[in-house]
């Protein structure tokens, strides 16, 4: 493995054929986000930290992948702000969905006082997904999270609580790169607990980032 800093935001990767093949691993790994690929992804995030400094990525990361015939792989991760992302668009926009709804059962208040929904459920198919999420995000986490399962699936609640909205948001969209929004709805919490099991009630990406 041989790490290179290109700038502050952006460090390379190369990966020979013989490591490729000791980590069991290919191209479609990569592009399919398999719990393969993010032990290496976290293992080579680690490595550049130790030996050129890098400092891994707060909420998200493009990654490109170039593969050199008879050599091995290229991988190149840049940061990247998840508000400016394609997924970033699509949750604002949701966002401003949301809020339209809100302004529209208003009376009496301009669309400029509408409160800003707080309130998110994030679908996962696997609970290793969740976990990936926790550990890569930053610790002290104001933000309120509980964890229920249901039909085979994994639904992370999350709340605003005392966090800033950047800071939920950011983490939301941050969500979706491991899973699909489900709901906003207030009776979210009551639905999941009448019909699925609460797994952690409280602070669930914290303890989860322990994992």
């Amino acid at each position: 493995m041989k790490i290179e800093r290109v700038d502050e935001k952006t460090v390379k990767c190369f990966l020979s054929l013989e490591e490729l093949e000791a980590y069991q691993l290919d191209y479609k790994d990569f592009l399919s986000h398999t719990p393969k690929a993010r032990e290496v992804v976290q293992e080579i995030m680690e490595q550049a930290a130790i030996e050129v400094g890098y400092k891994p990525p707060r909420f998200a990361f493009d990654l490109q992948i170039v593969m050199m015939p008879e050599k091995g792989m290229l991988l190149t991760f840049s940061e990247k702000d998840p508000l400016d992302s394609k997924e970033g668009r699509a949750f604002l926009d949701y966002l401003k969905e949301v809020q339209k709804s809100l302004i529209e059962k208003m009376e009496g208040k301009q669309a400029q006082e509408a409160p800003k929904p707080e309130k998110a459920v994030f679908a996962f198919a696997c609970l290793e997904d969740i976990i990936s999420l926790a550990k890569a995000l930053p610790g002290g986490l104001r933000v309120e999270t509980a964890l229920y399962k249901m039909d085979g699936e994994y639904f992370l609640m999350l709340n605003k609580g005392k966090a800033s909205y950047e800071r939920y948001s950011r983490i939301c969209l941050y969500a979706m790169e491991y899973g699909t929004v489900y709901g906003t709805r207030e009776d979210m919490r009551v639905y999941l607990e009448e019909h699925g099991e609460c797994l952690i009630e409280q602070k669930a990406l914290n303890l989860l980032q322990r994992c």
